[in-house]
């Protein structure tokens, strides 16, 4: 996910220097496209570029916190238990 937060945040500079430029390039659909409307899709994009990133990175958290460690646990050896010996019992005369 950290990926596609980056590969967004190129797409948004680039967006947002072609639009200060020239915004009819990157909206291209509107009769009369103005740079405020460049700014405002641009904030959008950054906001979701850092909530993916931020995603991102807690689940990469999340699955290191998971993962098994890799050192082996050592080998369980029986231990032996003490027996309690039964009382002698009277002898009959």
């Amino acid at each position: 996910m950290v990926n596609y937060a980056f590969d967004l945040a190129i797409w948004t500079v680039l967006f947002f220097i072609t639009g200060m430029y020239k915004p009819q390039w990157p909206l291209f659909f509107l009769k009369k496209p103005e740079r405020f409307l460049i700014l405002i899709i641009t904030t959008v994009l950054v906001m979701i570029t850092f909530t993916l990133y931020g995603e991102g990175n807690r689940r990469d958290k999340l699955e290191v916190i998971s993962q098994p460690t890799t050192a082996q646990e050592p080998a369980l050896v029986p231990v032996p238990v003490p027996v309690p010996v039964p009382a002698a019992t009277p002898k009959s005369r």
